[in-house]
């Protein structure tokens, strides 16, 4: 068989950041290739790797102590194909790039991708499903704030920061950074978080990129290990919504699709020939959650719990009300 069957196959990556070290030890290549490779790829690309008497692929040599080196002089040459090109000059055009590029390494990309065509335009998609007031990602400011939380995120860094609640409340305290997510729908980033108290960490909480005012970095490093997990349980609702899915309009396969990134049981329907979902979510979504729900109209039904069926409801009525008094009807 041939070493690489395709340009940066699983294969090819697993080599390449390999060969990327000068020396290495066996339990560093074994530990590269359970953490990019498939379930089985340890058991036939560790024998190709390290040197045997036969049958090995010949990029290294052993050097004594269980150590071995690279047979190259320089590690792989990471090759973009035209394909990856385009890409790559399409998504400069997107300002959320800003965020993670600065301008000078963006101007750099720019100038080397002078003569290859965008794979696609910014005008070749119309957004339906997104609401209007996403992030300013362009502003200097929330750029600056964005890179400092993206560095404490990955340093498990306190950091300081202020910010304006949802009720216009100016809230300022130190922060451990967890987690940034963006959000498709509302075009927005946040940061999940621990906040601290009286030196110790405590609440958890959720805040959105767009409401931070300032942020400071502290250099102090919480050393110990965070459980994302342990976080996200600690915020999840007491009891899921529970929601009957009909395959009208094939509601089933869209609703699944709309709600994949929710944590939820399915069980199907024989009543309906649709499905009965529980859906867990965390507290602070619970109005985006509604709305996402409502937007199926009367393709589900809202069957528990009370309370939430009756924020739905009050909803729906307040929404009706509204057509009514511009109608006129």
């Amino acid at each position: 068989m041939t070493v690489f069957s395709e340009i940066y196959g699983t294969y090819f990556r697993i080599t390449a950041k390999i060969l990327e070290k000068n020396i290495i030890n066996e339990k560093e290549i074994r530990d590269i290739i359970l953490e990019n490779g498939f379930r089985d790829t340890i058991l036939f690309l560790e024998k190709k790797l390290i040197p045997q008497k036969n049958g090995d692929w010949g990029f290294l040599k052993k050097i004594g102590n269980e150590k071995f080196q690279r047979k190259t002089k320089n590690p792989p040459v990471k090759i973009l194909t035209k394909l990856q090109k385009s890409w790559l000059k399409a998504k400069l055009s997107d300002p959320k790039i800003r965020l993670f590029l600065d301008d000078e390494t963006i101007f750099r990309l720019n100038d080397r991708l002078a003569d290859v065509s965008p794979l696609y335009s910014r005008e070749n998609f119309l957004f339906t499903d997104m609401y209007n007031d996403g992030d300013n990602f362009g502003d200097e400011k929330y750029r600056e704030n964005f890179r400092k939380i993206l560095s404490a995120v990955k340093n498990h860094e306190f950091t300081d920061i202020c910010f304006v609640s949802g009720k216009g409340t100016k809230i300022k305290n130190r922060f451990l950074p967890l987690k940034l997510e963006y959000s498709r729908k509302n075009n927005k980033f946040r940061v999940y978080c621990y906040a601290l108290k009286n030196g110790e960490i405590s609440d958890s909480g959720i805040i959105g990129m767009g409401k931070i005012q300032t942020v400071s970095n502290t250099g102090i490093i919480y050393d110990k290990r965070i459980d994302m997990k342990e976080y996200f349980l600690s915020r999840r609702c007491r009891e899921p919504v529970t929601v009957c899915v009909t395959p009208q309009r094939n509601g089933v396969e869209r609703f699944l699709t709309e709600f994949s990134s929710y944590e939820k049981n399915t069980a199907p329907d024989p009543e309906t020939g649709g499905c009965i979902v529980k859906i867990y979510y965390d507290r602070q979504d619970e109005n985006e959650l509604l709305v996402q729900l409502l937007g199926f109209g009367p393709v589900i039904e809202i069957v528990s719990p009370p309370y939430f069926r009756q924020l739905a409801a009050d909803k729906v009525k307040k929404q009706y009300n509204m057509i009514k008094d511009i109608s006129g009807v």
